[in-house]
């Protein structure tokens, strides 16, 4: 068993891009509307790996799966992200129509979600462009290592991973905007946004640690199956 006070390369990297908002906060003077809305951003690379776990998983037969995954993840994001730039106004009036023509059907919710980022793009400064892509290392390290390396694609199925990115956004993101109201309200004092930052990196250690070891106890006892019956 791994003891659970074992810090291992994937959730080095998970913390140390939790602190990369922190720098953010000190340096940079970030407000809570950056903090938020990088933590909006996560979303998006939660989504883009989880289509990449289910391929692996799941090969040609979750292309299905991951087509319905993009729309309907694509619609929470989109809901969530229309939200969260409302309420910090990071990205400015949203209500400016789009230059482009609309996609057809469903497709037309991924294209707002397009927008919505390149939105946030152009009114982000570098440094927030940085901590995105520390967000990419964290996850792209959680999915090489543990995902890929340690043989995780071979213990779960799509059906479980399409599921999996609801639970967690939804309590990370129900913590962080309601502590990011009450910091707005408070006039985002240095150490009210430094604990949003450390509440989302708790809450972040707490469920990378119950994901990988719900893996790892169900690949213990297919060990322990397999060798009773030996």
């Amino acid at each position: 068993m791994t003891p659970p006070w074992r810090i291992d390369l994937p959730l080095l990297a998970l913390i140390l891009a939790n602190l990369v908002p922190v720098f953010g906060v000190l340096y940079m003077h970030w407000d809570v509307g950056a903090i938020v809305v990088l933590y909006w951003t996560e979303n998006l690379v939660v989504g883009l790996f989880t289509l990449l776990k289910m391929l692996l998983a799941g090969g040609s037969s979750a292309l299905g799966y991951m087509l319905f995954f993009s729309v309907h993840y694509g619609l929470f994001c989109t809901i969530h992200g229309v939200f969260v730039l409302e309420l910090t106004q990071f990205a400015g009036d949203l209500s400016a129509p789009s230059a482009t023509g609309s996609w057809p059907g469903p497709l037309a919710l991924l294209q707002e979600l397009g927008i919505l980022a390149e939105r946030i793009l152009q009114a982000a400064p570098e440094t927030f462009l940085w901590a995105c892509f520390a967000l990419l290392l964290s996850h792209g390290a959680s999915f090489l290592l543990l995902f890929v390396g340690q043989g995780e694609y071979r213990r779960t199925s799509v059906d479980a991973l399409m599921s999996a990115p609801y639970p967690r956004i939804a309590i990370l993101h129900v913590a962080v905007l309601i502590g990011g109201f009450l910091v707005v309200e408070l006039g985002s004092p240095l150490g009210l946004l430094l604990a949003l930052v450390a509440l989302k990196t708790g809450m972040d250690i707490m469920l990378h640690r119950r994901s990988h070891r719900a893996l790892a106890d169900s690949d213990a006892v297919d060990g322990a199956n397999r060798h009773s019956t030996t």
